[in-house]
């Protein structure tokens, strides 16, 4: 999950691991949690935008599963609140940011950070960092 850029770098890698990287293998089970309008939009008006991604979390995932969040501040609150609810399921917990210490880099059971504090360049490095983890996925898997 993440928000704007973020947003869309998380459905590309979900799509990675569903569908395939490289190799035709087994779908490996993944959901970006920004893709379902209805949810997005009810949840952050019924009860905050800061809960969105949480919310889901509680839901869908289980012990052993491994979230994902991105933010290039590492301070997107409702990232935030995902990996600490993914934390409290027994999840595996996984952050990609920028450089800056920030609460998601603390958090996260494992943190890529970027060594940059421009958003573009954090984004592009979230996208090549997605694809050496589905490349080596594939290499398991495939």
């Amino acid at each position: 999950m993440g928000n704007g850029g973020s947003a869309a770098d998380a459905q590309h890698m979900a799509a990675e691991l569903m569908v395939r990287y490289v190799k035709n293998r087994a779908p490996i089970a993944s959901l970006a949690l920004t893709t379902d309008s209805s949810i997005l939009t009810a949840h952050s008006n019924d009860f905050s935008f800061d809960t969105v991604f949480s919310r889901q979390i509680m839901g869908l995932a289980k012990a052993g599963d491994v979230v994902i969040g991105l933010s290039t501040s590492g301070n997107s609150v409702n990232v935030l609140k995902a990996l600490q609810a993914a934390k409290e399921l027994g999840c595996v917990t996984v952050a990609m940011t920028g450089r800056a210490d920030s609460a998601l880099s603390s958090l996260a059971d494992i943190c890529f950070k970027v060594n940059t504090l421009e958003t573009a360049r954090a984004q592009e490095a979230h996208s090549f960092l997605s694809h050496l983890i589905c490349e080596g996925l594939d290499s398991i898997y495939g």
